[in-house]
């Protein structure tokens, strides 16, 4: 069984070609656990970006903009899940578009491996269109590392992307950028989580960029857990340093379906 993870997460990584995670459009740090086996999660995750860029380069700008993105994730075993994304956005003086779709094959490491942490390995690749984002194609690697404490929650999704096309692609390990997410979250109630989650740009795996390069972005988050078929997580994010969008609402709101 062991063995078998092994070579799923191995051919996870080698199998993703074309895309990098939208920003704006999935903000969320993920569990470890993957999707129940013959269960669909059907997720809305909408986003609206309260101070962003300007229209630069033909790519449309993100001041003002609503993203929303539709999230189907079911889950084949116990020890792995396949996501599919649709992505649109509705921006100021261009209107609403679709922005492009990514496929997410997840598997995480079996129970019965005993870790004293959840372990799991996603990938995300698939076209968007230049008009969205300068990278047509790429690809993103998420590792997920979470435990829980009492009542205390954390998760560490240290993400790897990088471009297939676009005017980053072909740097190699240059063109590799290191974007860590962390969530904490505190159970207040049986059915309130509150914390913060934290959203970082720094750079390539190889060298750090400049402070003024680097975006940080923190959200104090709730998450409600009225019903174990229903998915709850809203925050707001302000920007800590560096550059990039800030002042962003976030919600996700989801429901799982048995079959």
């Amino acid at each position: 069984m062991r063995l078998s993870a092994l070579c799923i997460l191995s051919l996870t990584v080698v199998v993703a070609r074309p895309l990098r995670a939208q920003e704006n459009y999935e903000i969320q740090v993920y569990p470890s656990r993957t999707a129940d086996p013959r269960t669909t999660l059907f997720e809305l995750h909408s986003n609206f970006t309260g101070s962003g860029s300007l229209s630069s380069g033909g790519v449309r700008a993100t001041n003002h903009a609503l993203h929303e993105t539709i999230e189907i994730t079911h889950g084949f075993s116990s020890v792995f899940e396949l996501g599919f994304y649709l992505f649109a956005s509705e921006n100021p003086g261009s209107g609403f578009g679709l922005v492009g779709t990514h496929i997410r094959p997840r598997v995480r490491a079996p129970e019965s491996w005993k870790l004293p942490v959840g372990l799991s390995l996603s990938t995300e690749f698939g076209p968007t269109r230049r008009q969205y984002d300068k990278s047509e194609l790429g690809i993103e690697v998420r590792p997920i590392v979470d435990q829980t404490v009492g009542r205390l929650y954390w998760a560490f999704n240290p993400n790897i992307e990088w471009s297939m096309k676009g005017p980053d692609a072909g740097r190699g390990v240059y063109g590799m950028n290191f974007n860590p997410n962390i969530k904490l979250a505190w159970q207040a109630h049986p059915k309130i989580a509150v914390g913060a989650e934290y959203y970082g740009t720094t750079g390539s795996l190889v060298h750090l960029a400049p402070s003024a390069e680097q975006s940080h972005m923190l959200y104090p988050s709730i998450d409600l857990f009225f019903s174990p078929d229903w998915e709850f997580n809203a925050g707001y994010g302000v920007k800590l340093s560096g550059a990039g969008d800030q002042n962003i609402f976030k919600l996700i709101l989801g429901r799982r379906l048995k079959h």
